[in-house]
């Protein structure tokens, strides 16, 4: 899941004028904080229904997954324009919210120290987002050119994923986790200056691709600290 910018969505041209991006910006940061609390109200319900989709066929899982995602990006898409898109946006972070729900559900339940797992990977993500806007709004240096080989690299990390589901190998698995934080993050500071520069001027698609940036990086961070430092019961 990364740069929509890649998939051709959102690029309604270029803004030139400096309030105009501002207001995108500003809509952009306040409709992603909005995001989190279907986000938070998913995950909550999907831990306490016991939520699991397939979870005897992973791979079943995966292109469920896919395929439910990937029409939510049509129809958000389709609606950017209007107040409908902000609503299937909401939508759209609330299913990502019950899919959570699953890592969730197994941090708190196979580590003592599981909420503070979670707390530490919300922390991290939050550090991570906060230091890539910042380069993105004051480095004057053009980020953008690094998008196609960051798409590049999710693709081959889905891949690669697809066939660890398979293989099974623990070394993969956490070098594939190490390097979706990594590219992640750069999707983050990508994303942002996008909309500072005025290369994408609908709040909603910009809010989108940053929020699936975040999304990936704090669960791919929680599933490392799980690894590398929970404590089993």
């Amino acid at each position: 899941m990364g740069d929509l910018n890649s998939f051709g969505f959102g690029q309604t041209g270029s803004v030139t004028n400096a309030q105009t991006r501002n207001r995108v910006l500003r809509n952009t940061y306040a409709l992603l904080a909005l995001s989190m609390v279907p986000t938070v109200i998913g995950a909550w319900l999907g831990v306490a229904m016991g939520f699991s989709m397939f979870e005897g066929s992973p791979f079943m899982s995966f292109m469920i997954f896919m395929a439910v995602a990937f029409g939510f990006f049509w129809a958000i898409n389709r609606n950017k324009d209007n107040g409908l898109g902000v609503v299937l946006l909401l939508g759209f972070t609330f299913f990502m919210g019950v899919m959570l729900s699953r890592l969730i559900g197994f941090t708190l339940n196979s580590y003592t120290n599981g909420a503070t797992l979670i707390m530490a990977a919300f922390g991290g993500t939050a550090l991570i987002f906060t230091v890539m806007a910042s380069i993105a709004t004051v480095s004057k240096r053009d980020f953008s050119g690094m998008s196609k080989f960051l798409m590049v690299g999710v693709l081959l990390l889905i891949l690669a994923m697809v066939a660890n589901i398979w293989l099974q190998i623990p070394a993969l698995m956490l070098t594939l986790m190490v390097v979706a934080i990594a590219i992640f993050s750069a999707f983050i500071l990508v994303d942002v200056q996008r909309v500072i520069n005025g290369g994408e001027t609908n709040y909603i698609m910009a809010t989108l691709a940053i929020y699936l940036d975040v999304y990936n990086v704090f669960t791919n961070l929680l599933a490392l600290f799980g690894i590398m430092g929970g404590d089993r019961e």
